[in-house]
């Protein structure tokens, strides 16, 4: 998976008929199971270019979950093409929706003491930070409820869809509130976006901060495009380490990384 390539997401207006994953690609913790995370491909990628990233980084006790999106073509992600979004734009409910109940599906089985999120990459990340609004809500938009207890969302050079409306379903129930307040969210985004321009992370940050998240953080990347860099990743691995709480390397595991960083080093620059 090279850190220039881009990619933009799955997800779009659907039948269910038609809405069929591909192959889910899992990476195990190298230390013990602290925690599980679904991270979403952008369009064009797939779930095991997205495992070969994460499988480099410094996180042995996160096991990773990479499904990847159906293979139809996939022409927009709330109505509107990614290079068109608007804020007056239509959102696709549906297809959201059946995003965020394979995700939810994914971690379901997760044991109880595992602690679990999302992430995602573009269209990934603007369906993260969808689940992260389906858990807040405790329910999915068409009222099914959600299954799952989120602990972390990470969303890169995207976008949340439905934004213009979130505050409103979330200052109705206490419980919503709670669980928003209690869900951190990290996004992340190049200055120099030329597909997602950066503008809509930033206002989707806001959107779910005037909503009642209280733990977001949003980091911009002056020269960053459409895509990820090791400082980005890096960054993300710090704030998922803060965030849940998780150990750190033994000696032979620091060992076991440091030669895989050095891979990791030639594969970037290559």
């Amino acid at each position: 998976m090279s850190h220039t390539h881009s990619h933009t997401g799955s997800g779009s207006r659907t039948n269910r008929r038609a809405f069929e994953f591909g192959k889910t690609h899992v990476v195990r913790p190298k230390g013990k199971h602290q925690a599980t995370i679904v991270w979403l491909h952008g369009l064009g990628d797939n779930g095991l270019s997205a495992s070969q990233l994460l499988e480099s980084l410094p996180l042995p006790n996160i096991k990773w979950i990479c499904p990847t999106a159906p293979t139809r073509p996939v022409a927009v992600l709330g109505g509107f093409d990614v290079g068109e979004l608007s804020e007056d734009g239509p959102d696709d409910w549906e297809g959201l929706d059946a995003s965020a109940s394979h995700i939810a599906n994914l971690l379901s089985t997760e044991p109880a003491d595992v602690k679990v999120g999302i992430g995602g990459f573009s269209m990934g990340a603007a369906i993260a930070l969808y689940s992260a609004t389906c858990y807040a809500m405790g329910r999915y938009s068409n009222g099914i409820p959600y299954p799952v207890s989120l602990r972390a969302i990470v969303g890169l050079s995207g976008w949340l869809p439905g934004s213009r409306s979130l505050g409103n379903k979330i200052e109705v129930s206490h419980e919503a509130r709670r669980r928003a307040a209690s869900l951190p969210i990290l996004q992340c985004h190049g200055i120099s976006d030329d597909v997602v321009h950066c503008k809509y992370g930033e206002k989707s940050a806001q959107s779910l901060s005037s909503a009642g998240f209280r733990y977001v953080a949003f980091k911009s990347y002056e020269g960053l495009g459409h895509y990820t860099v090791p400082r980005e990743m890096g960054e993300v691995s710090t704030w998922l380490s803060s965030r849940l709480g998780l150990e750190g390397f033994s000696a032979e595991e620091e060992m076991h990384m440091y030669k895989q960083n050095n891979q990791l080093a030639r594969w970037w620059s290559g």
